[in-house]
């Protein structure tokens, strides 16, 4: 299992365009990736269970991946979630 923390930068948070690019990149992979902001865990694969996470610029969020690619797939979901303005 690989586990990344990271603090959003974004100015809107976890916003819709951002959570779909989440989604759109963990369906690249057959791992599993969870999202965990607090007391809240979410699918990276359901663009509603992110949205619901509601995690604002500067929440800390805890990515968890587990599988045959996990590796790769940490890199590239972190990328869209470290990326400071809305491109990612």
């Amino acid at each position: 299992m690989q586990i990344r923390v990271i603090r959003l930068r974004n100015v809107k948070g976890l916003h819709a365009r951002v959570a779909a690019r989440v989604v759109k990149v963990a369906g690249r992979f057959k791992s599993r990736a969870v999202l965990v902001v607090g007391e809240r865990r979410a699918s990276a694969r359901s663009i509603m269970a992110v949205l619901m996470l509601a995690a604002a610029m500067g929440a800390t969020v805890r990515l968890e991946i587990e599988g045959p690619d996990e590796q790769q797939a940490v890199e590239a979901i972190a990328a869209v979630l470290v990326a400071p303005g809305d491109r990612a």
